[in-house]
């Protein structure tokens, strides 16, 4: 059971641990910025969860079929946060390579992509933005708190900690303190 959310710990090689590194700087902190630090926190552990058990019941499939590679690494999650991005985004078109795409194709076009990376597994990536877009189209709601609830829980331990250590970037947990904050 510890599993289902250590999994995103574990890296077998360097290159792999590089991608990690850069995909959760890239794709977890524009998330961050627009949910709060208390809300992507809880969101991350929940869609660890969820591509977890998404993986755990695909995964009897289609190894009858090929050979599936274990789930490891962050990617999942960073793909699940692609996924509410991008369903929730208001932008139709956005520039891949320099070229305009739809959206909501850009994950899976980054899906294809990182489908080349050592050590990464295309079910459990799959899963993580299967997980993602399922929240971004509102089918898992019950995910969802109120902001007076992230504003509490910002001033609550650990969250407290953190706002205070110099160089971190703390995101508050209400709209109105994120758009005080950035400007």
């Amino acid at each position: 059971v510890h599993r289902l959310l250590t999994y995103i710990f574990l890296y077998e090689d360097l290159a792999s641990l590089a991608c990690g590194a850069v995909i959760i700087w890239y794709f977890a902190g524009s998330f961050e910025k627009h949910v709060g630090t208390v809300k992507h926190c809880f969101l991350t552990s929940a869609f660890t969860v969820l591509a977890a058990l998404l993986y755990l019941l695909l995964e009897a499939f289609v190894s009858r079929l090929s050979e599936v590679e274990d789930a490891k690494g962050f990617m999942p999650v960073a793909f699940a946060t692609l996924g509410v991005s991008t369903t929730r985004s208001r932008m139709k078109r956005a520039l891949l390579f320099g070229v305009p795409v739809p959206v909501v194709l850009v994950p899976w076009f980054l899906l294809c992509l990182v489908w080349f990376v050592p050590s990464s597994s295309l079910l459990s990536n799959l899963c993580g933005l299967l997980a993602g877009a399922a929240y971004g189209l509102g089918y898992c709601s019950c995910l969802d708190f109120p902001e007076p609830v992230a504003s509490k829980l910002d001033q609550m331990l650990p969250f407290s900690l953190l706002r205070r250590i110099p160089g971190l970037r703390y995101i508050p947990g209400s709209s109105a303190e994120r758009r005080a904050f950035e400007s």
